[in-house]
Parts: structure tokens; C-alpha cells; sequence
């Protein structure tokens, strides 16, 4: 079994300490992590904010050219990667070759974004002075990443931090280290100095409580479930830290009857089956209109049955396992507290013991109720609730009867509906025709209690800048 280290202070380091890496699609470990505890993990915050003094002072340039070296190497690395994401999350390979590819998108994107921290000047309303609006990179920054994207949702944090100017210290989740570790060889290949870019793996109580009382860390960027952010923002109230939240989703979609329907079951199915459900922005429920909701359960049943299931790893697998047993037994509630309160279960609906691992059969559920859990709760697992409606006004209300507001879907071909929908859905994000929108280029984030902030786009490296008016007199 592989042992792998810690990056800190641009060196390796293993220490005594490690955690087990379990394959999901077998149930057992097949690799361990070196851990390292809050004593050090302060060290690395010290050594952070020692670089950081420098790597401000190059050139936004000079940085996207480190992060395009970051991209070259993942590139010449991606089938090695991908297929350690499938160890470590159970994601089918293409998947995660798709996740691999998009991490490199996010790279150099924000590599050519780092030469455009742009201020600006404003007219003044005072004779003798001149306004001017400056932007400054944060200092050091904490990033979390979850263990459902574990590559593309660590560059996600990351690169715009690293092209703003900022040091990272990159926190993964426990289940899925390995990727992180992929990055920072990347990084150390392309020579980043040391201090920039720091691994640290351990207790998340121990980091997450040194990261957020540390007056040295100066921004946090979390991706994970509301409850844990909302601990997160109770400990940052005493230092007033700024926090970046990407936390639960419950998406909707809605299926309009003047929709192409084969269109809208494709769009469904992949927004809710991609990454065998373990998504924030998955499709959690989906509402039909009545003229077509027959025809559309019919299709829909017949291609999520058509599904392949097994280890990410064999050839023309599109749902793997869940990422472990909690996840299982989530899942099996879910399902049966739906047919508990009338809903039918058209197919699926069970854990697979045939095979080891932790694997859910791909399941359908019409006619569900609005008060079932799954209609309720984030559902991390291959599992579409579908139920019906008349008109668009109930679909909206229905849809926004939520905490969460990362992302919706709808599918129609009223241009004039599409807008009444873009303007009226409580969500962050909101794909027309569409179940995969999310780009490189454009903002990522949510709404109400799917947290605080932007990833991507502008303003994913807008949000590891500081904002400075210098008022300058001149008369």
C-alpha cells in the first residue's frame, strides 16, 4: 500500500502519522497520508506569509506564467490523474478525465486573468484631488475542498488565489487527498517558490480552527455541506475573516410541455446522474408539466435503467459507487421515506450488495411528494424524484420552496418564459436548455443557504482582493 506525503514549504514530508485513502468501489484501503497537527500547520501559516511578502511583488504576469507551467504539467499527467480520481472518489474514468480537463481549463484561465487585477480612477468632485481605486491580493489563504470533485474544486480555489497574488494553504477532504497531492507535484514541477503553495492534511477540526484564529491567514475558501459552513462563519465572527461558502444545493428542474422532450430527458440525466448524483449542482427534483409527464417518466425510466453500473474503472461504467457506507444508508432513506408518503418507485431503489463497495442502483421516483426528503434534503446519490405540474406559476413557487439556491434548470423553448425564469428562480446559477452549466469564465455560487461569494469568471479572483480608494491631493 503507497504512502504518500505532505508539499509544505516546497519540500515533501512524511511524518509518522497517516490516515487511510479507502477505494469506495472496493471498501478498502489501498493507500495512507501523512497527517500533520495544529502545531504545524501554524508553522506552514508562518512560512505562507513569508512568501507571500514576495510572490505579491511579481507581476501579475509573471504568476499566470507559474500557472500555466502548473497546466502543462497536469496536461503531460492527465490519464495518471484521472485515474487516481477514480481510486480515491469511485467517479467514472471519462469523468474524471473531464474533471482533469477542466481543472487545466481553470488554470489557465486564471492565469490570464492574473494580468488583469484591474482599478481605476474616478472623477473627483474636489478641486486639488485625484481618486484612485487599487486592488491588493489578501495575503495568505485557506482553501477546503470536498471530496466529490477533489481536483477541479481545489484549483477552483487555488489558481484565482494564486493569480490575485495570495499564498494557498489547501486543505482536502480526508476521503480524497490523493488528487491534492497530484496537484502540489505539479506545482513543485513547475517551480513555484516554496511557501507558495502548502498540502496539509489531518484533523479538519485541528486546521479549520487554526486557519480560521490565525491573524496570519487572512481569507478562507470552503466548499462543503451548510452545516459546516455555518460553523465556519460562527468562528470567523471573532476575527471578522472574510469566507467564501460554496455549501448545499437542492436543484430544481422544471420541464415545460412546449420543451423539446427528448432534449429536456437528456439535460435531466445528466445533471442528475453525473457523478453518480455526489454533485452540489445536481438535479435533486424535477417538476414536469402535466401534458407531457407520462411521456417523459417513459423515456426517462428507460435510459436511467439503461445505466451501466460498476467500478469507475471498467470500460463504459457511468455510475460508480457512493463515497461510503453513510452515503448508502442516506440514500436508502431517502427512497423509502418517499414510497412511505405515496410515491412510486419505477425503478431501482436498493444498494447493490452483489458487488463490494458502495454502490446504489440508479432509481426513479414519480409522483413524490413535496415533504418527502428527498425533496427536501440534498440527496447525494443516484436517485431522481419526479413529480408533476400545471402551470408555470406553481412550478416557480415549488421550485424556490427552498434554504438552498446554487442552481436550477428549466427546460423550454418560450424565449419569454426563459426570461421570466432567469429573473424569478432563487438560484445562483440557472441553466436553459442546459444541464451542465458551469465554465471556467463565468461565476459559480449560490443564493440563500447555498452560501457566500463567487468562484470563476471575474470574480473568482475578485474575491482574494482587497479593494483600496487612495485619495491623493495634488493642488
Amino acid at each position: 500500500m503507497k504512502s504518500y506525503p505532505l508539499y509544505l514549504n516546497g519540500e515533501w514530508l512524511r511524518t509518522k502519522a497517516v490516515h487511510p485513502v479507502m477505494n469506495p468501489a472496493t471498501g478498502r484501503a489501498f493507500a495512507s497520508v501523512s497527517t500533520v497537527d495544529r502545531a504545524r500547520v501554524r508553522q506552514a501559516v508562518a512560512e505562507a506569509h513569508a512568501a507571500f511578502l514576495s510572490w505579491r511583488q511579481l507581476t501579475g504576469k509573471a504568476r499566470g506564467e507559474f500557472l500555466q507551467k502548473i497546466a502543462a504539467q497536469m496536461e503531460r499527467r492527465r490519464d495518471e490523474i484521472a485515474r487516481l480520481i477514480t481510486l480515491e472518489n469511485g467517479k467514472p474514468l471519462a469523468q474524471s478525465h473531464a474533471e482533469v480537463a477542466m481543472s487545466i481549463d481553470h488554470l489557465r484561465w486564471f492565469a490570464e486573468e492574473a494580468r488583469r487585477a484591474y482599478g481605476r480612477i474616478v472623477p473627483n468632485q474636489v478641486e486639488g484631488k485625484r481618486h484612485l481605486v487599487i486592488k491588493s491580493p489578501m495575503g495568505v489563504a485557506g482553501a477546503i475542498s470536498p471530496w466529490n470533485f477533489p481536483m477541479v474544486l481545489g484549483v477552483r480555489k487555488a489558481a484565482p488565489a494564486l493569480a490575485a497574488g495570495c499564498t494557498v494553504m489547501l486543505k482536502p477532504a480526508r476521503q480524497t487527498p490523493l488528487s491534492s497531492i497530484a496537484f502540489a507535484e505539479c506545482v513543485h514541477a513547475a517551480q513555484l517558490p516554496a511557501g507558495v503553495f502548502q498540502l496539509v492534511c489531518g484533523a479538519a477540526s485541528e486546521i479549520g480552527q487554526e486557519l480560521l484564529e490565525n491573524p496570519l491567514c487572512r481569507k478562507i475558501s470552503f466548499t462543503g455541506s451548510t452545516e459546516t459552513g455555518q460553523l465556519l462563519i460562527r468562528g470567523a465572527a471573532l476575527g471578522v475573516k472574510p469566507l467564501s461558502l460554496e455549501l448545499g444545493g437542492q436543484a430544481p428542474v422544471l420541464v415545460f410541455q412546449d420543451a423539446e422532450i427528448d432534449k429536456a430527458v437528456a439535460g435531466a440525466m445528466i445533471a442528475k446522474f453525473r457523478n453518480t448524483g455526489q454533485s452540489c449542482i445536481a438535479a435533486n427534483r424535477i417538476y414536469v408539466q402535466r401534458p407531457i409527464y407520462k411521456k417523459f417518466l417513459a423515456l426517462f425510466v428507460a435510459k436511467t435503467k439503461a445505466l451501466k453500473v460498476g467500478d469507475g474503472l471498467e470500460a463504459g461504467v457511468e455510475i460508480g459507487p457512493l463515497i461510503d457506507k453513510a452515503a448508502l444508508a442516506k440514500a436508502s432513506e431517502h427512497v423509502e421515506d418517499a414510497v412511505q408518503k405515496g410515491a412510486r418507485l419505477l425503478c431501482g431503489g436498493q444498494p447493490l450488495t452483489r458487488r463490494k463497495g458502495f454502490f446504489f442502483e440508479p432509481t426513479v421516483l414519480a409522483d413524490v411528494p413535496d415533504t418527502g426528503l428527498c425533496m427536501r434534503e440534498e440527496t447525494f446519490a443516484p436517485i431522481a424524484p419526479v413529480t408533476v405540474f400545471d402551470t408555470e406559476e406553481e412550478a416557480i413557487r415549488r421550485a424556490n420552496a427552498s434554504n438552498y439556491g446554487l442552481s436550477a434548470y428549466a427546460f423550454t423553448n418560450d424565449l419569454r418564459r426563459a426570461f421570466r425564469l432567469m429573473e424569478r428562480l432563487e438560484a445562483g446559477m440557472i441553466g436553459i436548455n442546459d444541464g451542465v452549466p458551469t465554465t471556467s469564465q463565468c461565476p459559480f455560487g449560490g443564493v440563500k443557504q447555498s452560501g457566500w461569494g463567487r468562484e470563476l469568471g471575474i470574480e473568482g479572483m475578485e474575491a482574494f482582493l482587497e479593494t483600496k480608494h487612495v485619495s491623493l491631493g495634488v493642488g
